[in-house]
């Protein structure tokens, strides 16, 4: 508190009793305006969130400018890994007596226990994986992000010849 103003208002009403109450309210008045003038204005105005708002905007745009490619890729390393090991799966099941010339889904061989009932036969787009069989050949196919077969996207477990030369 000032003591410098309640002197002064005191010193000028110091005899009655209503008077010094009358200075009491003054003094807090007082002391209310001028802490309210140092305190100034503290809310936060509308242009202050705008700014606020838009270098978040940045930020997430920068990360997801590095996040959302990394992201694609490892949807793609799953799937792969995913097709090679149901690749493996099926190049045994074949082997086995009376399947030579049999192709099997990825979902009869989940019936008949060959992969963990867990496991997932689908890519990372949630499309069922593919089995394709020639006489001597097993091909496990997923239909890549556009989720079309015969694309550039798909992704082929083994992986054919002439990709590997590029």
């Amino acid at each position: 508190m000032d003591k410098g103003l309640m002197m002064s208002l005191t010193c000028r009403d110091s005899g009655s009793t209503a008077s010094s109450v009358q200075v009491t309210n003054r003094v807090r008045l007082e002391l209310i305006r001028r802490l309210r003038a140092r305190r100034g204005n503290q809310g936060v105005t509308l242009v202050e969130i705008l700014i606020v708002l838009a270098i978040v905007g940045l930020i997430a745009g920068g990360i997801a400018v590095y996040a959302i490619p990394k992201f694609q890729q490892a949807q793609k390393e799953t799937t792969k890994q995913s097709a090679m090991a149901l690749y493996g799966v099926t190049e045994n099941w074949r082997t086995g007596p009376g399947h030579a010339s049999d192709c099997p889904t990825p979902q009869l061989l989940k019936d008949q226990h060959e992969i963990n009932a867990t496991s997932k036969i689908t890519d990372a787009w949630e499309t069922p994986f593919k089995i394709v069989c020639d006489d001597d050949s097993v091909t496990v196919v997923s239909f890549g992000p556009d989720r079309k077969e015969g694309t550039a996207d798909d992704i082929r477990i083994p992986e054919p010849a002439n990709k590997n030369s590029q």
